[in-house]
């Protein structure tokens, strides 16, 4: 409920040093070493074919500029088209490999990341942020690995391999190049890395914030037009749009700048290459063929300076994934004698307290309930009394402070994280309807319904004279969130889920909410009836009307039982109740005189 706050969380352990948001990554990838290794060897493999088929290339044309016997040539020939064919199969490999490594370690990632972030679910975490995450900030992962990991490694073995070919050509000549691949390596990246840190450390945040805005444009329009802040939230995503806009031009002409100065470094070296060869006497052909591998050699070794730069680029949002990589998740202690929710269960609050801070005031207060098998109880009060807390306590997302919440006599959190919700469900604050059919929503439920349980359940909600006029039925798309439903009508779906789903323990939050008085009670009372004998009920409601049946009306307020009954005791003693109770009947009597 919207007046109640949500229990914050830890945030986790803060990646520090300069490497721990990659170490943390990393760690993810280590079932996939050998695919990884294998993909970063045959990048090297197809760097160092393209390398060696330049430099035979160049001796080719400029021995056969001297016309000798074909039988001289034979073998430079076949080398230069065994080399043109390795190098498209060996990157073809290494893509399958590189790739099919990333997007294993990818799916295990994005899997963590949610598992987290659900753990996370009373934290501030906008939904725009979650799905920046879950997108952009996983994909820099991938990145990681596929542009700077692999291709870096790459290239600085390449760089080594070609400096100890041209020492068994001229010494002085790969003494030269390695400066030039010193330089294109090692000052250059590091150059590049300086230049674009500070405007890179911006940007994933930046892409996070904007994809709050955009959620918050579009899904809150109508509440942004009511308070009328539609002007002030949109220029303030223009600006981050603009801020965005023009760090990454920032980043694009630094990185200009390096690639100018990486060519320049490749024909700086190429011409010393070429200098140093002629003083030491070596022969012409293999002068070109030292210049021309010179060349190669540093176009393969800027690869170093792409991922560097690239690197920089990445660390935010790595940092902001190694947040969420780096927590330790709960995990639940084993199921000592806990019993599987296949049947009626007995649920017990004993002195239950919350507090959602220290030094803040407890959002439950020595609350005790008793629910047996069967039993059908109402938790009521204002807004902010603490009736979604309890809700949250019951279903084990929140943790008491102090007491004890037993499902048979054993703890909730004795039970199996999965095996809970079969126990212990219903219709939360806020259920979620997804962009699918009608049948897959309620399908979430029990997946096995078939189309007559189906039929029970949604008449039970009131919602299937609505499926019988639609013109595809079940199969109908209610849209992204139930947008193509009315608030009523999402409602009911979402209890039909809640009813389908029929655990034994059956919370409802709020079950009629956006109903006419009318139709509330209507389904509210079937809703009731529908639920199978033996089982369990606690009803949290605004609504006052429609309690007479229940064996237990408890009311909170501030997190603390005020008073507790059924209704007709309720309404003979004076208190809250008894008011409310009052004020609500001649609102509804009201309501329903001034309906056609």
């Amino acid at each position: 409920m919207s007046g109640e706050r949500e229990p914050e969380a830890t945030t986790g352990r803060a990646p520090t040093g300069r490497t721990a948001a990659e170490r943390a990554v990393l760690r993810l990838a280590r079932p996939y070493l050998g695919r990884l290794v294998g993909a970063g060897l045959l990048a090297a493999a197809t760097e160092f074919a393209g390398l060696a088929l330049m430099a035979t290339a160049t001796w080719l044309l400029m021995s056969a500029a001297g016309q000798p016997p074909l039988d001289r040539l034979t073998v430079a020939i076949v080398a230069v088209r065994a080399l043109a064919i390795s190098r498209g199969v060996f990157r073809y490999t290494e893509r399958l490999a590189g790739h099919d490594a990333v997007l294993r370690m990818i799916t295990d990632v994005r899997a963590r990341v949610f598992a987290t972030l659900a753990a996370r679910r009373g934290t501030a975490h906008r939904s725009g942020d979650v799905l920046s995450r879950l997108v952009s900030d996983v994909e820099a992962v991938q990145d990681l690995l596929l542009r700077v990991l692999v291709p870096g490694s790459a290239a600085a073995l390449v760089g080594v391999l070609a400096i100890a070919v041209a020492a068994l050509i001229s010494p002085p000549a790969a003494g030269v190049l390695a400066v030039g691949l010193l330089v294109a390596g090692v000052a250059l990246p590091a150059l590049a890395t300086a230049l674009t840190r500070r405007s890179a450390a911006e940007v994933a945040p930046l892409r996070g914030a904007l994809a709050t805005d955009a959620i918050d444009l579009t899904h809150g329009a109508a509440d942004l037009a009511a308070f009328g802040a539609t002007e002030v939230t949109l220029r303030a995503a223009e600006q981050r749009a603009h801020r965005l806009a023009r760090l990454e031009r920032r980043l694009a002409a630094t990185g200009f700048a390096v690639d100018a100065a990486g060519v320049l470094t490749a024909g700086a070296t190429a011409a010393a290459v070429v200098l140093v060869a002629l003083a030491a006497d070596v022969s012409g052909v293999l002068v070109g063929v030292l210049a021309v591998g010179a060349l190669a050699a540093v176009e393969v070794t800027l690869a170093l300076v792409a991922a560097a730069r690239q690197w920089t680029q990445l660390r935010p949002g790595l940092t902001r994934v190694a947040d969420l990589l780096d927590t330790d998740l709960p995990t639940p202690p084993p199921a000592t004698g806990a019993t599987e929710p296949t049947g009626p269960h007995e649920l017990r609050f004993v002195d239950v307290t919350v507090r959602y801070r220290a030094g803040a005031a407890p959002a439950l207060d020595g609350v005790s309930l008793d629910l047996p098998a069967g039993r059908r109880i109402a938790v009521v009060g204002p807004s902010g009394a603490g009736k979604s807390t309890l809700a949250a306590v019951l279903t084990g997302t929140v943790a008491p402070a102090s007491g004890r919440v037993t499902l048979d006599g054993h703890d909730l959190s004795a039970y199996a994280e999965e095996a809970l919700p079969r126990a212990v469900g219903g219709l939360l604050a806020e259920a979620y309807v997804f962009h699918a059919t009608v049948r897959e929503n309620l399908l979430l439920g029990r997946a096995g319904a078939d189309e007559e349980e189906l039929t029970r359940a949604t008449a039970a909600a009131g919602l299937l004279d609505w499926v019988r006029t639609q013109p595809a039925g079940w199969d109908t798309l209610v849209g992204e969130e139930g947008g193509q439903l009315s608030g009523g009508q999402r409602q009911r779906l979402a209890l039909a889920r809640a009813l389908l789903a029929a655990p034994p323990v059956l919370v409802l939050d709020e079950p009629t909410e956006g109903l006419d008085p009318t139709a509330a009670d209507a389904v509210l009372a079937s809703a009731l009836a529908a639920t199978p004998a033996g089982h369990s009920v606690l009803l949290i409601t605004h609504r006052l009307s429609g309690l007479d049946e229940l064996d237990e009306i408890v009311v909170l307020d501030g997190g603390r039982v005020i008073q507790r009954g059924r209704h007709a005791e309720l309404v003979a003693a004076s208190g809250w109740y008894r008011d409310q109770w009052l004020l609500q009947a001649a609102a509804e009597r009201g309501y329903l005189a001034l309906a056609p």
